[in-house]
C-alpha cells in the first residue's frame, strides 16, 4: 500500500535505518488513522498518543545514531491486546468488573513486546475474560469487521485483527485458548501464528495451560515471522517455556519438493461454499511453486473434539468465570455466562483423565498423516461471518446449509489447542461473498515452525493479499 498506515514493519524498519522515513512520521500517520476510521471499527479503546509520540521522537534519535542503537522493533507501532497486563495500563479484561483496574506488572510477554523497541499506542479490545470467538463487551461495545461493518472481528483477539486490517496499527499482540489469534485473524484477512506450547512464555498460572498460547499478529507472513523472532525463547519464570530460542530464518526456502495434505473442513467439520472453495483453491495453487499438495481423507470428529473443549474449559477457565458469575453475575455479558453453561452442559461429568484419552485417539490419525506430510491445510473458520453485536445465546447459526446449536462449532482452530504442540499460521485465503475474509490454517509438524512460514509465504506469493487492487475496505466507502 501507498498509504503509510499500511506499511509493514519490515519495510518501515527499512526506510528508519536508512533515514528514509521517521518513527515519528509513521506514528503520526497511524495515530490519523486511528483518529479517522476506530470510531467506526472501535478497535482501540484505551490509547497513549502523547506517550507514543514521545517515545517515536526517541526511536528517531536512535536511528540518528545517538544514544543507544535501535533495537530490533523500534519505532513499530503496536497494539496489544487488552488482556495483558502492562504496568500502569488499563486491564478491564473487557470487563465492568475491572472498568477501574490499573495493572501493577508486565507479563514476561508484555515485556518482550516493550523490550523489542516497539511502541503501544493503543490496547485492542477482547470480549469479556476473552471467553467468546467475537469481540463485544458492555464495557468498550461492538467491534467492527473493517470490511464489511455488519459482521465481527471474532475474538478473543478480535481488536488486533481489526486494527491491523483497518490500518490502525502495524504489528498486534494476540492470545488463543481455542483459537483467539487464528479466529479474528481469518475474518480480518490478517496473519496470525499461534506457537507451539511453551514457544513463547506466559505468566503462570496459564503458562501449564497447553491450550494456552500467546503469539504475533501482523498483515504479512514477514511481519509475523520478524514478532515472533521477538516474542520467543525461555523465561525465568515460566517452566513450561522451550530452550533453547528458535530463532526464525528472515529468508525462507521456498515449498519445492514438499508434501502438502489438505483436508478443508477435517472430514467433519461443516464449511461455507466460500471458505471449502478459497481453502482448495490456496492450497492448490502451491503446486505452481513445486509443491505437492493432495486432498486426504482425514477425519477429526467434531464431537469428540467438542466433549474434550468442554471438559478442558470446564475444570479450568470455565469454573474462573463461573466464580466471577456467582457473585457478579448481574454485570457481566449474556455470552460470559453462556460459557461455562455450554462447558459444564457439554462436559456431562467427564473427567481430566476422560479428556486425556480423548485428545490422544484425536491425535493418532493426524500424527500418522503428519508422519507422510511436510504439513496439513484446513479452514481456519467454517462460516462465512458472525454477526456484529450477536451474543449467539439461545440460538446458533447456519453453516453450510446445516443449524448448528452453538456457534463455537463453526470454528476449526480447538482442535491445534488440543494438538498444542503444532503450529499453526493462519494465512488469507480470500473472500466470501459477503465482503468478509476467508482464512486458511497451516499446520506443521510438532515444534516445526519454519515450515508454516515456509508455507505461509508461499501463500503470499501465490495470492499476493496486499495488492491495492484487492484491497478496499467498508470503512473506506464509509469515510468517504
Amino acid at each position: 500500500m501507498s498509504e503509510l498506515h499500511y506499511l509493514s514493519a519490515t519495510d518501515a524498519l527499512r526506510m528508519f535505518r536508512s533515514r528514509e522515513l521517521s518513527p515519528v512520521e509513521l506514528m503520526e500517520n497511524v495515530i490519523a488513522r486511528v483518529e479517522a476510521v476506530d470510531p467506526t471499527v472501535n478497535a482501540l479503546p484505551h490509547r497513549f498518543f502523547d506517550q507514543a509520540l514521545e517515545q517515536a521522537a526517541e526511536a528517531e534519535a536512535r536511528y540518528a545514531g545517538k544514544g543507544e542503537p535501535p533495537r530490533p522493533l523500534e519505532g513499530i507501532p503496536t497494539a496489544v491486546k487488552e488482556e495483558e497486563p502492562l504496568e500502569g495500563q488499563p486491564w478491564t479484561q473487557g470487563s465492568l468488573l475491572f472498568e477501574h483496574l490499573v495493572a501493577d506488572h508486565t507479563s514476561n510477554f508484555g515485556q518482550r513486546i516493550l523490550d523489542s523497541g516497539a511502541i503501544v499506542h493503543a490496547r485492542s479490545t477482547a470480549p469479556e475474560f476473552s471467553c467468546a470467538g467475537f469481540t463485544h463487551s458492555r464495557l468498550h461495545g461492538v467491534t467492527r469487521n473493517p470490511w464489511n461493518l455488519e459482521y465481527g472481528v471474532g475474538g478473543s483477539s478480535g481488536g488486533s485483527g481489526a486494527s491491523l486490517a483497518a490500518g490502525t496499527t502495524t504489528l498486534a499482540s494476540g492470545s488463543d485458548i481455542g483459537g483467539s489469534i487464528r479466529i479474528p485473524a481469518s475474518f480480518n484477512g490478517v496473519v496470525g501464528f499461534k506457537p507451539p506450547h511453551g514457544r513463547v512464555p506466559q505468566m503462570p498460572a496459564f503458562n501449564l495451560d497447553q491450550y494456552c498460547h500467546c503469539g504475533p499478529m501482523a498483515r504479512t507472513v514477514a511481519d509475523c515471522l520478524l514478532f515472533e523472532n521477538q516474542l520467543a525463547g525461555p523465561a525465568p519464570d515460566d517452566i513450561a517455556s522451550l530452550r533453547p530460542k528458535l530463532e526464525l530464518p528472515e529468508q525462507l526456502d521456498g515449498v519445492e519438493g514438499m508434501r502438502i495434505a489438505v483436508s478443508p473442513g477435517l472430514g467433519d467439520w461443516l464449511l461455507d461454499d466460500e471458505v471449502r472453495r478459497n481453502t482448495l483453491d490456496l492450497a492448490m495453487a502451491l503446486r505452481d511453486q513445486g509443491a505437492i499438495v493432495e486432498e486426504v481423507d482425514l477425519v477429526v470428529p467434531r464431537a469428540a473434539v467438542q466433549r474434550a473443549t468442554a471438559i478442558h474449559f470446564h475444570l479450568g477457565f470455565g469454573a474462573w468465570v463461573a466464580s466471577e458469575a456467582i457473585e457478579h453475575g448481574d454485570q457481566m455479558t449474556a455470552y460470559a455466562l453462556e460459557f461455562p453453561r455450554w462447558a459444564a452442559e457439554v462436559s456431562d461429568g467427564g473427567s481430566w483423565i476422560e479428556k486425556l484419552e480423548i485428545e490422544g485417539q484425536l491425535y493418532l490419525p493426524v500424527g500418522e498423516l503428519l508422519s507422510r506430510y511436510d504439513a496439513l491445510i484446513c479452514a481456519t473458520n467454517g462460516t462465512r461471518g458472525l454477526i456484529a453485536g450477536d451474543d449467539y445465546v439461545g440460538h446458533g447459526l447456519e453453516v453450510g446449509g446445516t443449524q448448528l446449536e452453538y456457534y463455537f462449532e463453526s470454528i476449526l482452530t480447538p482442535v491445534f489447542n488440543i494438538f498444542s504442540r503444532c503450529p499453526v499460521l493462519n494465512v488469507p485465503s480470500g473472500f466470501a461473498d459477503n465482503g468478509v475474509p476467508t482464512g486458511i490454517q497451516i499446520v506443521a509438524n510438532t515444534y516445526d515452525d519454519v515450515t508454516a512460514f515456509r508455507i505461509g509465504a508461499a501463500c503470499e506469493r501465490a495470492r499476493p493479499w496486499m495488492d491495492v487492487a484487492e484491497r478496499q475496505p467498508q470503512i473506506e466507502v464509509a469515510q468517504a
